[in-house]
């Protein structure tokens, strides 16, 4: 088990030296979960960083997303990773154009990009689809990771990429390569947790692999909830809600000279 929390140092190091894991959290629960499981590194929205996020989960390496659309200008994009890796991230994600990547490297911010499918951009690829499937499309997707590490990124998700491809590009890259579905050629295998627990109600990617069902547990809790709402209904309008266990007493003479008092006033 991890004893502290990597730095982006740590990180480079051990490229082509083991696989790292990383997971999509979005709540603490999750967040603490992946700290007891030992996940090497979890993406996360912005607004679960603080003091109680890194109380559960304090060696996991953070990468709060910028999402693409919520900022337009460097100075926006800048202002929001200051402020993510304040509260306790460790780089962000950044999906910006390279000048972007570039000045927020000038200012040591760890930035980690995006090629293959973007889904912020996969009008440009055709959709939701595999990229890479061809030489010219291939060659691209290494344009974009050489472009992306002479900006300074330090780290790429590369998605839905083949395996073939994936692999060879991360070995000639300084950059740590995150593989959603582009196989294990890469430096760290990446899922949504959603997906490994079965909560996912909506389509579930080709690439992940799911551990759970906790969609059928929500089903049964939700269940267990509405009958629960429904007996104490039943319960206050019968008059078995509330009963004297569920009540505060009152000493007898207390309550007469109240009841006197009152009855005065």
């Amino acid at each position: 088990m991890k004893s502290h929390r990597p730095t982006v140092a740590d990180l480079l190091s051990m490229k082509g030296k083991r696989q790292l894991t990383m997971l999509r959290v979005e709540t603490l629960d999750e967040a603490e979960a992946a700290e007891a499981a030992g996940i090497d590194l979890v993406s996360v929205p912005p607004t679960l960083l603080g003091p109680e996020f890194r109380e559960v989960a304090p060696t996991c390496f953070a990468f709060p997303g910028l999402e693409y659309g919520d900022y337009v200008t460097a100075e926006e994009y800048m202002r929001a990773a200051f402020k993510a890796l304040k509260a306790g991230g460790d780089a962000v994600y950044c999906a910006a154009g390279l000048s972007t990547v570039r000045l927020m490297r000038e200012e040591g911010i760890p930035v980690c990009g995006h090629v293959g499918l973007i889904p912020s951009k996969a009008t440009w690829t055709g959709g939701f689809r595999a990229v890479g499937k061809t030489a010219a499309t291939a060659l691209e997707i290494w344009r974009q990771v050489k472009a992306l590490e002479e900006a300074g990124a330090f780290a790429a998700e590369i998605e839905v990429v083949p395996g073939e491809v994936a692999a060879p590009i991360s070995a000639r890259t300084s950059m740590l390569m995150l593989s959603m579905g582009a196989g294990c050629g890469c430096d760290a295998q990446y899922l949504f947790a959603a997906d490994v627990l079965g909560s996912n109600r909506g389509h579930v990617p080709r690439h992940a692999k799911t551990y759970r069902n906790f969609a059928a547990e929500y089903d049964r809790l939700q269940r267990e909830r509405i009958a629960a709402f429904t007996e104490f209904a039943e319960d206050v309008h019968s008059g078995r809600y509330p009963q004297e266990g569920h009540l505060v007493g009152i000493d007898g003479a207390e309550l007469r000279a109240f009841l006197a008092e009152f009855e005065r006033g």
